[in-house]
């Protein structure tokens, strides 16, 4: 992928020094100075060595980049051969004509293996969830977090663009013990990390998969340009999110969630659920209403479930309040409405 140096990306340090130091271990295994790219990472010396150490985006884009050009391999020393530059350029270019997102991944899991035989991705699709795996074909030695991690980002990035979405993930899962830099793993993934794992995964909702690809060759040209910045900033517009609260709501059927609850449920601090919901020009308690009269209107077309347990099972305290709003929404009564269907 033709890795370029983005501009007027945000300062905030989220790449740790262990994946700066990954770099410079590929240009150790080509026998190779790496000077230049720390200079042009603005990587100061003493970060290097030290297990706290951060580097922003365009940090790392510009050091990243710098050395997949010099040394020719957009792996960076991972893998048994060089994946020379414009590789995974050449993935997104045989992905981006599929018709939706499932199709992009599967052809993108397939072109995978013809780049390289020590991984095997995989995409796997279960009743809820979606599941991208990494199964190792070889021992992949102090490289393994790095090229894990990478691996996924460039998945994800590519995915997110592709789709003009964020996907956001239920779950992360690595097969290592949890490094010292732990704390950088929700930012670049989710919250709901897990280390010692058997495989190296990623879950999210299925329904991304059902997305159209949103973008043209003329996109994935400019995209291209400056490709690297998608691996190391989070995609923020999630298109699904507003479906993924009206199913936690839904789900409920009478239990009273809280703001928490949802953000949990969804895998997201509850300000940045509210934020997102903001751009996507609603709110939680918009949606709740919402999914309140869902849930009565479809109860009471069925017409067997008495109006008091409705009142329960949309989350009211009693059949009054319930009754209240029920006319508030269709200007008729529940059991008027309900006659309606007889």
């Amino acid at each position: 992928m033709p890795f370029q140096a983005a501009t007027a990306v945000p300062r905030r340090a989220v790449t740790p020094a262990a994946f700066v130091r990954g770099v410079v271990a590929a240009y150790e295994r080509y026998g190779r100075d790496p000077a230049e790219a720390l200079s042009r990472g603005q990587v100061p010396p003493d970060l290097l060595n030290s297990p706290d150490g951060r580097v922003t985006a365009a940090q790392f884009e510009a050091l990243a980049g710098h050395a997949m050009r010099e040394l020719d391999d957009e792996a960076l020393g991972w893998f048994s051969r060089r994946l020379p530059w414009g590789t995974y350029g050449m993935l997104c270019r045989a992905s981006i004509t599929a018709p939706t997102l499932e199709v992009a991944l599967k052809r993108w899991c397939r072109h995978h293996r013809l780049v390289t035989d020590d991984v095997l991705l995989d995409l796997e699709v279960g009743e809820e969830t979606a599941i991208v795996s990494i199964r190792e074909l070889r021992d992949l030695g102090p490289l393994r977090e790095f090229c894990l991690v990478t691996l996924f980002r460039y998945v994800l990035g590519f995915s997110c663009w592709a789709v003009d979405s964020q996907i956001a993930l239920r779950a992360a899962e690595f097969p290592y013990p949890e490094p010292g830099h732990v704390s950088v793993y929700p930012t670049i993934f989710c919250r709901n990390v897990r280390f010692d794992a058997a495989h190296a995964r990623i879950v999210f909702d299925k329904h991304y998969l059902s997305l159209p690809l949103a973008r043209s060759a003329t996109d994935l040209d400019n995209m291209l340009e400056g490709a690297l910045r998608l691996t190391v900033l989070p995609y923020r517009r999630d298109r699904l999110l507003v479906e993924r609260v009206r199913r936690v709501l839904r789900n409920a059927r009478g239990r009273v969630l809280g703001a928490e609850d949802v953000a949990s449920e969804l895998a997201l601090s509850t300000r940045t659920m509210h934020r997102r919901l903001r751009e996507e020009s609603t709110s939680l308690r918009d949606l709740k209403e919402e999914a309140k009269f869902e849930l009565a209107k479809q109860e009471l077309m069925r017409g067997r479930t008495p109006i008091k347990r409705i009142a329960e099972i949309a989350g009211f305290r009693n059949e009054k309040s319930f009754s209240r709003a029920f006319r508030s929404w269709t200007g008729t009564s529940p059991r008027e409405f309900r006659g309606r269907y007889r």
